[in-house]
This record gives structure tokens, sequence and C-alpha cells, in this order.
């Protein structure tokens, strides 16, 4: 590991600034995890008193306008030259912390569906502009060989604090922690967007070292080339599976004991570890392997672990589901929420990190989640049971994986074909 070699040289400012990182980008991704996609359901169905289908709505609205915030975002921050320029994204990261601060205070008080709407909407652009701006530090903080060490260290830790804690999935509850730990966190941030911070000069030079990602070497990717677009349209659809999987699975009893809602500790902790492994397994595997190997390894776990939902529907009794389901689908998730954190800047350069992140990150996760909350609406109106289901997100899973096994073996024959030929 590069920053190994760093700390033995007792070079300490890339080993702090990687530090910086992890925590900055995993304080919001546990913020995204916990209070926006389980603490508004909270809100919206226990104290505002709207019914399920529309809270639904009003986070597909929410997807949506964080996709078109993000993009906008991301695009001007390379048009701009701010992408370069880790003062002004600093600055800017921290007006989104202020913003989400003030929200997540105001939220418990939210007490009317209109309220609701206008709380989402200025969530939404503030977690926009955070999106791209966020992920675009990495080419400040992270060399580009541990880069997915890094988006590891990020998943498996918020995803263990966010199956362990906060116990209970309320709104009150949610703020509560939020607040407490966004206030010193602003604080911190707003000394090293202060200017006078001589570690912050030293980061910002960093990016012409760690800024060209490794898979822009020895050309870069452009935005609008056949890989790049490939590779959003299969994050695309791992996202889509995976929120169209969940949404229905969260609302089955039998499985909930053997989720994140466990009343068990001793199943949130099993779950919360098993993040962990996914993540460090996640790790190795993207240092290692090439971009498409690693969709191959993310799409088999799902296709893997929706099978076995799908048999436990069908041949289980009413007994408690064993936790050998909720393993690999944690498993699944930490990988490719590891890919999904190393990708984006490892497709980058400097002038494209703000673009490249925006569309990643926002057509990737937030659109993917916005359709598949439609379609999940849309399957609960046609009544479609359980098994069928999980039947479709596992036909969906095993075409992506099957689809891209035969591409790879494809373009390996046309490679060996005109290898022959000359």
């Amino acid at each position: 590991m590069k920053l190994l070699e760093y700390a033995v040289r007792r070079e300490w400012p890339p080993v702090v600034g990687a530090a910086l990182f992890v925590s900055l980008l995993a304080a919001g991704y546990y913020y995204n995890l916990t209070f926006v996609q389980l603490g508004l359901f909270d809100l919206g169905v226990n104290r505002v008193g709207m019914t399920h289908t529309a809270v639904s709505l009003g986070m597909a609205l929410l997807a949506l306008l964080a996709f078109c915030s993000a993009v906008a975002t991301g695009v001007a921050l390379d048009r701009t030259g701010w992408s370069r320029d880790l003062l002004v994204k600093l600055r800017l990261v921290l007006g989104v912390v202020l913003t989400q601060l003030v929200l997540t205070a105001a939220a418990p008080f939210v007490a009317a569906p209109a309220h609701f709407f206008a709380w989402i909407v200025v969530c939404a652009l503030s977690l926009g502009v955070g999106m791209p701006t966020t992920l675009s530090l990495t080419i400040d903080f992270v060399p580009v060989r541990d880069r997915g060490y890094v988006a590891a260290a990020v998943a498996g830790l918020s995803f263990f604090v966010a199956a362990i804690y906060p116990l209970e999935w309320s709104v009150e509850e949610f703020s509560l922690v939020m607040v407490a730990a966004m206030v010193p966190g602003s604080v911190a941030i707003g000394v090293l967007a202060s200017g006078r911070v001589g570690l912050v000069e030293t980061l910002a030079e960093q990016h012409e070292e760690f800024g060209v990602g490794r898979f822009c070497r020895p050309d870069p990717v452009r935005t609008r080339s056949l890989p790049f677009w490939t590779l959003v349209a299969l994050l695309f659809g791992v996202f889509f599976i995976d929120s169209l999987g969940f949404l229905r699975l969260v609302e089955t009893p039998t499985y909930i004991f053997t989720s994140w809602q466990s009343p068990d500790l001793r199943v949130r902790l099993f779950i919360a570890c098993a993040h962990v492994v996914g993540a460090a397994m996640a790790g190795v595997l993207y240092t290692n392997f090439e971009r498409q190997w690693l969709f191959l390894w993310v799409l088999g776990l799902f296709s893997f672990t929706h099978l076995l939902y799908t048999f436990d529907t069908r041949v289980a009794g009413a007994g408690e589901p064993p936790l050998l389901l909720p393993f690999f689908y944690v498993l699944a998730v930490s990988f490719y929420t590891t890919l999904n954190f190393a990708l984006w800047p490892d497709l980058s350069t400097p002038e494209t990190i703000g673009t490249h992140s925006a569309i990643g990150l926002g057509m990737a996760g937030f659109l993917a989640t916005f359709l598949s909350t439609g379609v999940a609406l849309y399957f609960r109106a046609l009544e479609v049971s359980l098994s069928d289901h999980l039947s479709i997100v596992n036909a969906l899973a095993l075409l992506l994986f099957v689809g891209l096994a035969v591409l790879l073996y494809v373009r390996r024959m046309i490679v060996l074909a005109r290898a022959e030929t000359t």
C-alpha cells in the first residue's frame, strides 16, 4: 500500500488526508443510509401521517432532484476549474453540511405533507451538490494504488455503524445522533476550509500526483465514450436490482428478524461484521482485478443471493430464515458499494472528476433508486406476490450476469482472432 510507504517514511500529510477522506465520506454515507433512507420513512408515515405510497413518491422525487442537482454541480466543478481547487471544494462541503445540519434538526418538527415535500426538495438539492464535490476530493487525498482499500474502509465503516446504531428507526433518534455528530464535524471542516491551515496547502498539491485515475492510463476515459457509459449502465443495473429486491424484503415480516431491523443485537452485529468482511474482500479484489471481472463478482453474488431468497419463499416454512441469506446479501451490497466509491475517480482525471462522479453516483445510484421505487409501486398495485417479485429480481440479476460473461467471452475471441490474422 502506498499509504503504508508514506507512514514508514514519516510523510504524514498523505496519511492524514486519507484518514480525513474516509471520515468525511463514511459520515456522509452513514447519513444517507440511516437518516435519508430510513428516518424519512418514519417521518412521513408515523409523524406526518402519509401513506406508504405517498412517502415512496417523495423518496423518488428526492432521488430525481438529487440526480439533476449532482449533474449540474459536477459539470460546473469541471468547467470552472473548482474540481482542482481543494479549498473551494472544502467550502462547498461545509455549506452542504451546514444545510443538512439545519434540515436534520428541523426534521422532527415537520408536521404536514407540504412541509415534508419542501424538506425533501432542499435536502435533494444539497445532496446533489455534496455528492460529486465530496467524491472529487479523492484526487486530493487518496493515492491511486490505494483507492480500493480506502473505498473498502469507507463502505465497511459506514455499514458497520449503520447496522449497529441507532437501535430504533425513528426520526427523533436519527436526528439526535446526526446533530450530535454534525456539530463538531462542521467545526472541523470549517477550520480546514478557512484557508489558514498549512496541511490543506500541502494536500491541495497532491492532485498533481494522485489526479489521473487507474483506468485513465495511458489514455483518459472520455465522458462520451462507450466504455464509460457501459460501466454506468452496469452499475445502474446493480443499484436497480438491489433496490427492487430490498424494497420488497423490508416490507416482509419474515425477513425483518434477520435484517438491520432485527430486535436481536447479535443478529445486527453479525450483519455489521459481514459488511466489513465483504468490503475488505472487495477492496482486495478491486486492487488486483480489472473492472469487468469486478462487475462479474457483484452480479454473480446478487444472482446467488436472490436465488437463495427465491428458494426460501417457495420451499421454507413460516419460521425465521437462516442468517446465510442476509450474509450473502450484505456481501453483495458491500462489494458494489466499494466498487462505486473507487470506480468513478479511477475513470477520471482532474479535468473530468466532477462530471464523472456526478453521472456515476447520480445515475447509477439515485436515478436507479428512483426507477426501482416506481416499479416496486407498480408491482404493489398489481398485487404481485413476494415469490414472483423476487423471481423477477433474480431473473434480472442472472440476465446481467450471463450477458456480461458472454460479452467478455466474445470480446476475448475477437482479440485472439485479430492476433492470429496479424
